[in-house]
């Protein structure tokens, strides 16, 4: 009866959990992507109570003309400095992409030609018979690459006329975000105070130490990602230099910012920048872009899993098995909240509010 007694328990608590995970992974999967801009809204009416309440106290204005001022300020700040880099953005991306064939009848081309001709001259004497076949190959390749590069060119293209068709709906996400900004920035006492009383006093106290520890929590790992993305600017602006890049401080901070992204990371700007140097004919410095590249690649799978995981009480093993899961599901999302996650979970084990582990 004693072993029945706990198998039951077992099952009780292992479909409990269950439960709550498929929810959690439903509501983050598809609950955030369709009330995205009223968490955005949310998120961002939280992050403005301060300037609200200093700009009412030193103007001596009542709160919600406040919290409508500085709403105003917030967005039209952001949209002017986002509107200027995204034109900037997509300036630079459709002249790159125009400029694709040209480079590849310029540069790649001449180079692919000169290399082939090569191996002919090096077959041609071993086997002069090889001389046609290896013509004929080598016509077929540059045949293919200058298809490769068109179909480039056409599929950038077209990626930026769907951007441009998808502008639509964002811009209603945008309104609904702003909108959504003014009415809980002027009310948001208001708000927040009658979901606290929606829930008891355990609640309440529950509620209001997951708040606390998940800001505390988002500040540290923002702090840690500081940290890594400057140990990331020191290296590159030092590979750069050694190199001889131009300007290398700057194109350094423009990457280590780059590199916050998961999927594209350092990589993303590295890799092709080393292929075309080594297709304009500067295999050395290709050569020393690629080291660098993994010097880096290298430095940072180490120091991330320990820098995150120290800062927020996890398993270097566990912070990084936690970050690839969370990237590999819910992306951006899942880089930060899986760790956190985990460690809102420990952290509320040893409180005792749950009781999932025994805690050492």
């Amino acid at each position: 009866m004693l072993n029945t007694g706990k198998h039951r328990a077992f099952v009780i608590h292992f479909i409990y959990f269950a439960i709550i995970f498929v929810t959690a992974f439903v509501i983050l999967k598809y609950g955030v992507a369709v009330l995205s801009p009223f968490i955005a809204a949310f998120i961002i009416a939280y992050l403005l109570r301060v300037p609200i309440r200093l700009l009412s106290g030193a103007l001596r204005l009542p709160r919600k003309l406040a919290a409508i001022l500085t709403v105003l300020l917030f967005y039209g700040t952001i949209g002017v400095l986002f509107s200027l880099l995204w034109l900037r953005v997509l300036a630079m991306a459709e002249s790159l992409i125009r400029s694709m064939p040209l480079i590849y009848n310029t540069s790649v081309e001449p180079l692919v030609t000169g290399m082939i001709n090569m191996i002919e001259e090096a077959a041609t004497r071993m086997d002069p018979s090889l001389s046609h076949v290896l013509d004929n190959l080598g016509n077929q390749l540059l045949q293919s690459m200058g298809q490769l590069v068109s179909n480039l060119s056409v599929r950038a293209m077209s990626f930026l006329s769907g951007l441009a068709s998808s502008l639509p709906g964002a811009f209603i996400k945008l309104v609904l975000a702003i909108i959504s900004t003014f009415f809980i920035a002027v009310d948001y006492d208001r708000l927040t105070g009658f979901c606290l009383r929606q829930l008891s006093e355990k609640g309440k106290t529950i509620f209001i130490e997951i708040k606390e520890y998940i800001i505390g929590t988002l500040f540290v790992c923002i702090r840690s990602y500081a940290l890594i993305m400057t140990i990331t600017f020191l290296e590159l602006s030092v590979g750069l230099s050694v190199l001889g890049i131009r300007q290398s401080v700057l194109i350094a901070f423009c990457i280590a910012i780059f590199d916050i992204l998961p999927v594209l990371g350092t990589g993303g700007i590295m890799i092709p920048w080393a292929v075309i140097t080594a297709v304009q004919g500067d295999f050395p410095l290709a050569l020393g872009l690629l080291i660098l590249y993994v010097i880096i690649t290298v430095i940072r799978n180490i120091i991330e899993p320990k820098i995150v995981g120290v800062q927020i009480g996890l398993h270097p093993v566990v912070t990084l098995a936690s970050m690839y899961a969370g990237v590999q599901l819910f992306g951006v999302v899942g880089l930060f909240g899986f760790p956190i996650g985990l460690s809102l979970l420990q952290y509320l084990n040893k409180k005792g509010i749950i009781h999932l582990f025994r805690a050492n």
